[in-house]
């Protein structure tokens, strides 16, 4: 009896090894149909994603991102007014609102949190400005503590991201064409660089994703269609490499938009809205040059922002004028990718495990 008890229960265990499954959150925009922020389960082993439910009613939560130990989601509302808020998330997965304070700028687009869990940073796109919040002990944002606006009497400032490493604070600002670089000095952020490599005329940097070690920063331009690489010196920074994400048949319009590196950083992927694809590069590990391998269709219009799961098999796209998101299998070997499935979902925007 023991016996058959003991491998029931293995039966059991092996099964749920099987059908792991993990929460993937969406940020929307709630212009049309959509309500605030939505959740799937995402099985880990096939790419499926199932139980599509509404976790909380927001005014255009475009961009989120999770707390460092996942009690928490941060998120933009992304109007003319614009505000961030902090959400508790709940046993069934729902989010409860906390708070909700100014971001300091209109239509905050971006934001991002530093790997203690102590600050945010939001970027604002309209009015160009970049706000720093500290997030209290229970989840809630404070106001902002430090507010940076890049914009000057001959150019308008279009922050469009920004990201914490260590002791640094990176902005990718598309207006200005450049990509800022702040240093930590005690408790306030202080301006050390106002570009950190010089920039073609209007590429329009607007996300970028870093190598684990701070070494290498690549950089997608939305104007440019191109990925500019840049590795850190001892002096600074260094541009090394610059890399077109359009197929060389594909003419007509296109914005880049999102940007990241694989789980063991050998690949760099980036999305094109236009011709609608993914551009896949490899990456050499020794002098952080890219070569291009693939562009692959997203099945769907204008791929916004994607992600990667955490086990680097798949590549999840949210394509937001097709009302979709897809499903994409990573090749461990080569790192190109090949389509699986697609979900409808309205105007998808950004995606977070």
């Amino acid at each position: 009896m023991k016996f058959k008890l003991c491998l029931l229960l293995t039966m059991i265990s092996l099964v749920n090894c099987s059908k792991p499954t993990i929460p993937l959150v969406v940020g929307t925009y709630t212009n049309g149909e959509s309500e605030g922020i939505y959740q799937f389960t995402f099985n880990t082993n096939t790419g499926v994603l199932s139980n599509k439910k509404l976790v909380t009613t927001s005014s255009n939560p475009s961009f989120i991102t999770y707390s460092p130990n996942k009690k928490y989601v941060y998120s933009v509302n992304e109007d003319e007014d614009g505000t961030i808020s902090a959400f508790k998330v709940e046993e069934d997965g729902t989010l409860s609102l906390l708070n909700k304070v100014s971001a300091n700028g209109a239509h905050p687009c971006h934001i991002a949190i530093n790997k203690s869990g102590e600050k945010v940073v939001v970027s604002n796109y309209t009015s160009g400005t970049v706000s720093i919040h500290s997030v209290l002990n229970d989840g809630h944002l404070s106001k902002a503590s430090q507010v940076f606006n890049h914009t000057n009497s001959n150019e308008p400032s279009h922050a469009h991201s920004a990201q914490f490493f260590e002791d640094q604070l990176y902005v990718a600002d598309l207006g200005r064409n450049a990509v800022y670089n702040y240093q930590l000095n005690d408790k306030s952020y202080i301006l050390k660089d106002s570009s950190i490599v010089s920039t073609d005329k209007k590429n329009g940097p607007r996300h970028f994703s870093m190598t684990k070690n701070g070494e290498f920063i690549y950089i997608i331009n939305e104007y440019g269609n191109s990925i500019t690489s840049v590795q850190k010196t001892k002096d600074g920074f260094q541009k090394i490499d610059s890399d077109t994400t359009l197929s060389n048949d594909y003419k007509k319009e296109n914005s880049c938009a999102d940007i990241h590196l694989s789980k063991d950083e050998r690949f760099v992927y980036a999305s094109n809205r236009g011709e609608n694809s993914i551009a896949v590069f490899k990456r050499d590990l020794n002098t952080g040059t890219l070569t291009k391998i693939q562009n692959t269709s997203v099945h769907g219009n204008w791929p916004r922002n994607f992600t990667l799961d955490p086990t680097g098999n798949f590549l999840l796209v949210g394509n937001q004028y097709s009302n979709n998101i897809t499903v994409f299998r990573i090749s461990s070997s080569t790192g190109k990718l090949t389509f699986l499935h697609s979900y409808e979902i309205a105007d998808p925007v950004c995606l977070i495990f």
